[in-house]
């Protein structure tokens, strides 16, 4: 596994001050645009709100979610019709997912991680391949989440790990323990594959 680091106890304006310095750093070594993916769910989104208020050069970075509900944008259950709302008027660029997309490689790949311990839409059920030919997959959780009962697009693991470095944001000590036990190796659930395929350093705010 890389390097690992664990920040513990961040608020959400210390994480969006330190994504906000990692695009930064990104973009002064990188002379191209960059892309990064993030999640969905309700831990992200009061961290994008200050992001957005950070003067940061927008119109460099392409925006993927990691995953999304397969609903129209305006339905309240989309990922990318939030993050849209939220990154696109300072001046990003969001990119939905499609069962044919070809993600790039990322700068920065943010996870979010169920108590299950699924990543972005691999749930335990789909049994997700740290080799799988794919980067998007279209998928059904089982069981379906009763406030999101929408089959899924998923970035795969090796989309996600696809990246110079992995950012996770996980709260709460229930989950806490299943990364803690994925970290020592001792399930094998998606957050554990991914974690054992990941090349680069994982910072996790938790």
């Amino acid at each position: 596994m890389p390097k690992l680091e664990l920040i513990e106890g961040a608020d959400d304006g210390a994480i969006a001050a330190w994504f906000a310095e990692r695009l930064k750093a990104a973009l002064a070594t990188s002379p191209e645009d960059i892309a990064v993916t993030v999640p969905g769910g309700s831990t992200p989104f009061p961290i994008f709100d200050r992001l957005a208020a950070m003067d940061l050069p927008w119109h460099r970075i392409a925006v993927w979610p990691g995953d999304d509900r397969i609903v129209d944008e305006d339905h309240p259950a989309s990922n990318v019709g939030k993050i849209r709302a939220r990154l696109e008027p300072v001046g990003a660029r969001i990119v939905p997912l499609t069962e044919d997309a070809q993600p790039p490689h990322f700068a920065i790949a943010w996870l979010g991680m169920g108590g299950d311990g699924h990543i972005a839409s691999l749930f335990p059920n789909t049994d997700p391949q740290v080799d799988d030919p794919h980067a998007v997959r279209r998928l059904t959780p089982d069981p379906l989440p009763p406030e999101a009962p929408f089959d899924r697009l998923s970035l795969t693991i090796p989309a996600l790990t696809d990246s110079d470095e992995i950012l996770f944001v996980i709260r709460g000590a229930d989950k806490r323990a299943v990364f803690d036990a994925a970290v020592k190796g001792e399930h094998d659930l998606p957050i554990a594959r991914l974690l054992r395929t990941a090349r680069h350093k994982v910072t996790c705010f938790c």
